[in-house]
């Protein structure tokens, strides 16, 4: 992962990466709702 940017296709994301990327992103997602969430139960 460290010296890929020199050799790197654009075009060719092979699908693990693609799921990596969709995972990191729905656990943001989650971590933020959680927050928000628990920010809502304090208030309430």
């Amino acid at each position: 992962m460290a010296n890929n940017k020199t050799t790197q296709q654009p075009r060719k994301l092979s699908k693990r990466q693609r799921r990596n990327k969709l995972i990191i992103y729905i656990m943001i997602a989650a971590m933020v709702l959680s927050t928000l969430t628990m920010g809502l139960s304090y208030l309430i």
